[in-house]
């Protein structure tokens, strides 16, 4: 009966006085089991309710249909107590509103008999059953309590248990939890009762003790809930088995107090407070059955398990904690509902029959509560008796009967004792072969009663049955070798003081020892598993016997034990190495070999005492008797001797190896001897046919003549090469990093606070190398270097100090000698102790260095220039550190003094010094220029091809220095130092020769050094006098607040000669600047001390990393060619999509997410279970040098969740896609070359949980796919890898193309097939084949050993830190170019502000300095041969062009490398008017102010629009041709092109093809007009500036980039005559090697700022040729 639902009734009342006070409608009907409620406000809303039993009550008893409280009890109360009988726990209780009549049907009226309730009728009932007992074996026992078993009773008022049946129990009782008897109530009442009268007692007597109040609605009512408990006990005895059975039932009775409303009831103060408290747990209860109801309920069970383990509140009330066993649980539960039939009611009688509707779905899975044992026999009997009416059924009844007369007792689990007697067997026999499931109906039997008789086993049959077991274990192991010891507990070997016995001997010293085997008294057999009789001692291998041989033991006359050892036929057994076929006396130690590998030592205790006994002086045998030495003796008995066989053998193999090897050298010499004379037939051939080749051969080494240039370019590039770097300097670093390593682990272990690093030192003005640093040939070999020398060194940290040192590797390698030392006797002197110990034997600790109170800040350089004219200037010049670091900056002024000017009183805060006398020689003067001449480079800037181009230009040997030629830096010959003393004496009266002249240079303010120096002061000396210095005083610094003013004065007196002109014409003065270093804490030595971050340049440094390309899978591993020089570069903009098969059988590309904002970037969205194919698409400008022929292989791998993927890891999941079509593609309006390719792709291939399910809330999946292509003129394919976002969705989900894409708001005239796609931006490079067999590639090739894996002492302790390698060069490479770009900012600076103060002083009319410039700056009233205008304006062009060129150049040379290739024609005629702001005025301005666009741009010359009315005139320029010349030119442009396209390409090109990260910085972006070739008219187009890309989108909310432009290869340029002629303001071009465009910004300031964007330099040049006329107008 487990698992039956709860039973629920409803019972409706009559109307009660105050229903029918007002007048209150019946709603109630009921019809069989049928319940229906009529709502009163809606007639025909009726609701009907099926419930286990419907009672009718409300009419009076003499209706037919009234339902007594004696009909309710034999419905309900009969049927729970009739469970309880047979052993299932049982629960009734009353639910419903208050006042409905739930007390009444509990518990009733007690003294009006037939009103009774359930209570009272039940526990009648019960005693009744139990007087009414007629088995002697039954008894009974009855409890009873309310609450929690065992028993009382008790109420629960206000959330609070109260004992009614104890009246000491005033206080509230606790409710807490067992294990196993779940939740009771502490310290309840637990009474026993023998009647109904004692019950009834204590329900009066608990009756009268609960809470009970008058309310609005019922003037009794319940206000609190009693629980009424009964533990009611079965005991039965079987006489038959003499066990006893135990059945207890516990019977729950609850009375609940009634729900109701605070305005019905009229509740307040302690009312409201009980209303509210009965309410909380009756909702609670509610609670309860709804989750029992949904949990049970028929279409949760097959949901998953969390409906099934939804949770229960049954904590959340007392009431809900009491009967959790009776809601749900072992309980046979019935409710009983109490309905009023007022309308007034109503919301609270539809809410009852609702929760009593849902208690209908609740199961129970009750059980009978007895012993589970007892259960079982009861079983067991059960099947027992039905079995044998079976065979009584069969008529083999008699069978039983004979069964037990033959046994004399109960039936047994065996037949046995039939087959005692002969007669009756064959009888038994034959009748039951003749009964049909007879044997199996009697095999069962025996099962059965087997199992009871297991059952009634008691404990010490059981004891005996196991030592019984015991007993047979150990004679198991005994015939196994392994004996057990008397306690029983310790199993092993253990050596028996009387019986003789075999140990087993094993090579292995371990196993030998192990194995016991007994020689019992008599015979013990020896043989294998399988003979025919059974064997004592069983052993196994290829040369034992089924019966190998016994053991005899017999007792001698004298009581003494003899063994004897008989082998059987044939059976290999040997004593002591002998061989033993007869019977064989053994003795205590002998070695027993049985067959070939079983080996044994035969041991007879008291033969061993005996014999130790006799002679008690016998020596200890000096060799164990092991394995070896049965092994041994076997042998020698056997007449084998080792020794004397192995060198036998050893012989044997020495003259064969002596006779093979005399066979192989004649074999060679053979050989030798045919190699030679074919050798000799072919030179003879040779001979024969080209008789004359030496003399021709020397013929060309003749012919070789080069050109004065030629040798030059060869002189140069050799002494480039020669001071070519980069290899060595890798080779040290690699060499040398196992002694870093070494160091630094030293320095950990002994707790120094050192770090170890390399670092690389170049040769430059702001950073010299120290002599200490450099070598000794280095230094001899510094004249002869026309290059920097860059050397490595050792950068050590202290830590504990606060100071950096640099070591050199020689210095790394001696300390390292000392280090070691150290740390060897770093063991043994104790650590108070080491330090001190050190100073003494070494002089000092080998890990640090004496470190100067003042630390170098940085160095700055203040020009001279300008005492030439002279004009004091003041400079604010950077402080840079060695590493290029700008650390502050100083303001320093320079001014030329007289000499017998007195210095002014500047007042207390101003240090003035004396006038200090410098002498210049020249001979002094001219070795420095030549050393720093010898390293051009970082001294000046300037490269070589620069200094020769200047070297080639003509100048006026009768000129004067101008202002704009301060800046010709160049320590080559300049032909001004012809001139130079003519110029002097005609010009320069200041600085004639051999006259004093006076200078001041006041250092006056140092700003923005950082606090971490304290005391700063500043140095100055000139470049060449390193001994003479001029120092002024240290200074407080804070960081903050003012800069620091040193106001410090020097006058400096010198004898002009050649070289101090020359000096302060082109060198500057050094200022060094010195603080006192604050100790700040270094990184840990686990972190390397990397340079300082770069600027954002192009690949350099990246944006994140970028992806290695997947491995191929059918492609043979290439080794890649060395690459040589590039032939040509293209830019790839290729589209990757994703496309997925549509219902109508087409494939649509997958919606992309472009919410990222990223160019270049995007997530796909794709469907689980769709069908998908991958299209690449690749877009590039038209040309002959690349051409793709075919796809080689596509695959996709690296699957992963997070971005950055880990490439060391093999990658079993990647696929190669099918190809399904490859081809160009040639849209509409577009000249560019489109290349596509589609392949299928199958996700579910990869075997991968990431891509066969949908992407859980915040998590994307990447994917790495790469394209093996195969290029035309390429000796292998080309790789394009692009790392894939994505996202899965379910296969139903509607993706919407505007959810991901920017045009969600847009006009919509995008389509969205555009929007979804990925792009991607690369760059592939065509490189030759680089020669294999010159020396510099072989010594860039050649493997150096890297020793910064190799292992060192204490290497675990450094935590990841390394060398630094590769890095470190091109790290330093960078520091270099910024040493070089901060120079060139300096010298430009000085030229501009001298510059603007010539010009100033030119304006406020000083006649005297344009008498000290140059004789062209001036207008010459005589009359010339020439004309005068045309004169002028010549020699003043050529002039402004010239040194405008050169300022260019710096320019270009400070700003970007990159524009280097701009040709010359172009830089002449853009600064064309550069300086012309000194000039007077000239017809000629007008001439020269326009910018005319270079040849390199022939889109714009060469009438590339289609729009006649836009092509611009051809600029009559020396740069473009116009007429027939330019025609002439473009054809043969076109003849040469045409000519190279039908010449075959032979040439094999190496590609690679590498990924550019989108720049995050923007420089500009916006809308610009285009005028591009083969379109009408302008088209406005969405440009955003990533340099050195420029991204093009149709428009703002364009996602996909249509196009792009590489600023690094292409040419900006601008033309105020272009604009003109076209008519179109606000216009530029951009020239590309393809195509030329012209863009149109919105107004003037908008141009300047695309302008700015594409080209800074470009630009700046066009702002100041607009102030410069601005300036001139203003003077005109």
């Amino acid at each position: 009966m487990a698992g039956a639902s709860v039973k629920v009734a409803v019972r409706v009342r009559p109307f009660n006085s105050r229903e029918i006070e007002k007048d209150s409608k019946l709603i109630i009907q009921m019809s069989g089991n049928t319940t229906t409620i009529i709502n009163p406000k809606q007639a025909k809303d009726n609701k009907s309710f099926n419930f286990d039993y419907s009672y009718w009550s409300h009419t009076s008893p003499e209706d037919v249909n009234y339902a007594s409280q004696k009909q309710v009890y034999k419905d309900i109360g009969e049927e729970m107590l009739l469970h309880a009988f047979e052993g299932y726990n049982v629960c009734i209780f009353a639910y419903g509103q208050t006042g409905a009549g739930k007390s009444y049907t509990m518990m009733g009226k007690q003294d009006v008999k037939d009103q009774q309730g359930i209570i009272p009728l039940l526990c009648e009932d019960l005693f009744t059953k139990i007087n009414d007992n007629t088995d002697n074996s039954m008894s009974y026992s009855v409890e009873v309590s309310v609450g929690a078993p065992p028993v009382s009773y008790m109420e629960i008022y206000c959330e609070r248990v109260r004992d009614l049946l104890n009246p000491k129990n005033k206080g509230h009782l606790r409710v807490r939890e067992h294990p196993l008897m779940g939740p009771y109530v502490e310290d309840l009442s637990k009474l026993a009762v023998t009647s109904y009268n004692d019950i009834q007692d204590l329900m009066d007597s608990g009756n009268k003790a609960r809470t009970v109040a008058a309310t609005n609605m019922n003037e009794t009512s319940s206000r609190s809930h009693a629980v009424f408990n009964i533990i009611f006990t079965q005991k039965r005895h079987d006489t038959e088995m003499d066990n006893t059975t135990e059945k207890v039932s516990k019977i729950s009775l609850v009375d609940l107090a009634g729900s109701e409303r605070a305005d019905s009831t009229g509740a307040k103060g302690t009312r409201l407070k009980e209303g509210a408290n009965i309410n909380k747990s009756l909702t609670t209860l509610g609670k309860v059955i709804s989750a029992l109801a949904e949990m049970d309920s028929g279409p949760n069970k097959n949901k998953k398990k969390k409906k099934a383990e939804s949770f229960i509140p049954y904590r959340d009330s007392v009431l809900t904690w009491l009967l959790r066993e009776n809601l749900g649980g072992n309980s046979r539960t019935a409710m009983v509902a109490a309905l009023s039939p007022a309308d007034i009611n109503y919301d609270e009688t539809l809410s009852t029959l609702r929760y009593a509707d849902r208690a209908k779905q609740i199961r129970c899975n009750a059980v009978i509560n007895e012993d589970p044992n007892n259960r079982l026999v009861r079983e067991l009997k059960e099947e027992v008796s039905r079995l044998k009416e079976l065979l009584f059924a069969q008529g083999l009844g008699d069978i039983i009967e004979m069964t037990n007369a033959m046994t004399g007792m109960s039936p047994s689990p065996s037949l046995s004792a039939l087959s005692s007697r002969a007669g009756s067997i064959a009888s038994l026999h034959d009748r039951i072969m003749f009964s049909p499931g007879s044997e199996e109906a009697i095999e069962r039997l025996k099962e059965t009663e087997k199992i009871i008789a297991e059952l009634n086993e008691t404990w010490e049959e059981k004891l005996r049955r196991t030592e019984a077991i015991r007993m047979e274990r150990e004679a198991l192991l005994a015939e196994m070798g392994v004996a057990m010891r008397e306690d029983g507990g310790t199993v092993g070997v253990f050596s028996p003081k009387k019986t003789p016995h075999l140990v087993n001997l094993n090579e292995d010293p371990l196993m030998s020892e192990c194995l016991l085997y007994y020689i019992k008294d008599g015979i013990t057999r020896v043989g294998r598993l399988d003979a025919s009789s059974r064997q004592d001692i069983v052993l196994s291998g290829h040369f034992i016997k089924d019966e190998h041989c016994t053991f005899t033991s017999s007792t001698g006359p004298m009581g003494e034990t003899a063994v004897i050892l008989e082998p059987c036929e044939g059976a290999e057994t040997y004593v002591n190495g002998k061989r033993v076929t007869e019977p064989t006396v053994l003795k205590s130690g002998n070695r027993i070999i049985l067959g070939k590998s079983h080996v044994f030592r035969f041991n007879h205790p008291v033969q061993a005492r005996a014999d130790r006994d006799k002679n008690p002086c016998a020596e200890t045998p000096v060799e164990p008797v092991d394995w070896a030495f049965a092994q041994r003796e076997l042998l020698e008995k056997q007449g084998i001797d080792m020794k004397q066989e192995m060198e036998q053998r050893l012989q044997e193999l020495e003259d064969q190896y002596r006779k093979e090897r005399e066979e192989a050298s004649n074999l060679l010499e053979q050989q030798r001897l045919d190699y030679e004379s074919k050798l000799e037939a072919l030179q003879k051939q040779v001979d024969r046919y080209n008789p004359e080749g030496p003399e021709e051969e020397e013929e060309p080494e003749e012919e070789v003549q080069w050109t004065e240039r030629e040798r030059e370019l060869a002189v140069w590039s050799f002494r480039k090469w020669r001071c070519y770097q980069f290899t060595s300097l890798r080779d040290l670093l690699w060499g040398n990093a196992i002694f870093l390593k070494e160091a630094n682990a030293i320095s950990v272990e002994l707790k120094k606070k050192v770090q170890f690093q390399f670092v690389l030192l170049t040769d430059t003005l702001y950073s010299p190398l120290p002599p200490d640093l450099l070598p000794p040939e280095a230094t001899k070999d510094r004249e002869k270097r026309q290059f920097p020398r860059t050397i490595v060194a050792v950068e050590v940290q202290d830590q504990k100090n606060g100071a950096t040192h640099y070591w050199t590797l020689e210095k790394l390698r001696q300390r390292l000698d000392l280090m070691r030392e150290m740390y060897d006797r770093a063991a043994d002197v104790p650590n108070s102790t080491v330090e001190d110990c050190e100073n003494v034997m070494t002089g000092g600790d080998p890990f640090y260095d004496r470190f100067p109170w003042f630390r170098l800040v940085g160095r700055a350089f203040v020009y001279l220039s300008n005492l030439l004219y002279p004009v004091p200037l003041v400079h604010r010049v950077a402080i840079v550190s060695e590493k290029g670091e700008v650390k502050g900056f100083l303001r320093v002024a320079v001014q030329a003094i007289s000499a017998d000017e007195e210095a002014p009183d500047y007042g207390s805060g101003v240090r003035q010094s004396g006038t200090a006398k410098i002498s210049f020689e020249d001979q002094q003067y001219e070795k420095f220029q030549s050393e720093s001449c010898s390293v051009g480079l970082s001294r000046t800037g300037i490269s070589q091809e620069e200094l020769r181009i200047v070297e080639g230009e003509g100048q006026n040997a009768e000129m004067g220095p101008s202002a704009d030629e301060v800046n010709n830096n160049t320590c080559v010959e300049n032909p001004l130092k012809a001139g130079l003393d003519g110029a002097l004496d005609t010009t320069l009266e200041h600085l004639r020769i051999g006259n004093i002249f006076t200078f001041r240079v006041t250092v006056l303010q140092a700003s923005s050094i950082s606090a971490e120096y304290a005391d700063i002061f500043c140095q100055f000396n000139f470049i060449h006098r390193h001994d003479e210095a001029f120092s002024t005083e240290p200074l407080k610094n804070t960081g903050r607040g003012p800069p620091l003013g040193f106001y410090h004065v020097q006058n400096i007196a010198v004898e002009v000669t050649r070289s101090f002109v020359d000096y302060i014409k082109t060198q500057p003065i050094v200022f060094e600047v010195f603080g006192h270093y604050q100790k700040q804490p270094f990184l840990p030595l686990c972190k390397d001390v990397m340079s300082p971050l770069r600027p954002c340049r192009r690949q350099f440094p990246r944006v994140m990393p970028l992806s290695k390309p997947v491995p191929a899978t059918k492609l043979t591993a290439m080794t890649r060619p060395q690459a040589g020089p590039c032939h040509c570069k293209y830019d790839l903009m290729v589209f990757f999509e994703i496309c997925e098969l549509e219902a109508n059988g087409d494939y649509i590309p997958a919606v992309v997410d472009h919410r990222g904002g990223m160019p270049c970037h995007g997530t796909f969205l794709l469907h689980q279970g769709l069908q998908r194919r991958i299209t690449v698409t690749i877009v590039h400008e038209s040309g002959n040098d690349i051409e793709w022929k075919e796809v080689r292989e596509l695959v996709v791998g690296r699957l992963r969740n997070t971005p950055e993927s880990d490439e060391t890891i093999i990658d079993p999941n990647i696929l190669s896609l099918n190809i399904l079509s490859v081809g160009y593609v040639r849209p509409l309006h577009d000249d560019r070359t489109f290349f596509r390719f589609e392949a299928a792709w199958d996700s579910s291939m990869h075997n991968s949980l990431l891509l066969n399910r949908v992407t859980p809330y915040g998590e994307k999946i990447y994917m790495t796919l790469s394209a093996y292509l195969e290029m035309e003129n390429c000796t292998q394919p080309a790789v394009i890898t692009k790392d894939i976002c994505m996202v899965f969705y379910s296969r139903d989900t509607k993706l919407s193309a505007s959810r991901s894409i920017r045009n969600l708001f847009g006009t919509g005239s995008l389509r969205a097939a555009d929007g979804n796609r990925v792009t991607g931006v690369y760059e592939v490079s065509l490189c030759h084949q680089a020669d294999a067999g010159s020396p510099g590639m072989q010594r860039r090739r050649r493997r150096v050993l890297d020793t910064s894996v190799a292992y060192v002492r204490g290497e675990e302790n450094l935590a990841g830190w390394r060398p630094r390698s590769d890095s470190l060069i091109l790290d330093h490479q960078w520091e270099l170019e910024k040493l070089s770009l901060l120079q060139d900012v300096e010298k430009t600076k000085h030229y501009l502000l001298l510059r603007e103060k010539l010009e100033s002083t030119l304006l406020m009319g000083q006649e005297t300095l344009q008498s000290c410039v140059t004789d062209e700056l001036n207008e010459s009233p005589q009359p010339t041969e020439m004309d005068p205008e045309v004169s002028c304006n010549e020699i003043t062009t050529e002039r402004q062009r010239e040194l405008a060129a050169k300022c260019l150049r710096l320019l270009t040379h400070s700003f970007n490398r990159e524009y280097s290739h701009v040709c010359v024609s172009a830089s002449e005629s853009k600064i064309s008017e550069m300086s012309i702001t000194t000039l007077r005025e000239s017809t000629s301005i007008s001439a020269l102010n326009t910018i005319t666009p270079s040849s390199t741009c022939p889109s714009l010359v060469e009438g590339c629009y289609s729009n006649a009315g836009l092509r611009p005139p051809v600029p009559r320029s020396r740069v473009v041709s116009s007429g027939p010349d330019a025609q002439q030119d473009a054809e043969a442009k076109k003849s040469i092109n045409g000519a190279s396209e039908t010449k075959p390409q032979t040439q094999k090109f190496v590609p690679d093809i590498q990924e550019i990260r989108v720049s995050p910085i923007v420089s500009k972006k916006g809308y610009l007009h285009f005028l591009e070739p083969l379109t009408n008219g302008w088209v406005k187009r969405y440009v955003v500036v990533r340099r050195p890309y420029v991204y093009i989108y149709n428009t703002e909310r364009d996602a996909v980039e249509r196009a792009i432009l590489n600023l690094s290869s292409a040419q900006v340029e601008y033309s105020e005559d272009q604009q003109a002629m076209l008519k179109t303001p606000n216009t530029f071009a951009v020239c590309t090697e393809h195509r030329g465009i012209l863009l149109q910004a919105t107004n003037d300031k908008d141009m300047h700022d695309w302008l700015y964007a594409f080209n800074p330099l470009l630009a700046g040049t066009i702002r100041s040729k607009l102030s410069r006329r601005r300036a001139g107008q203003m003077r005109m």
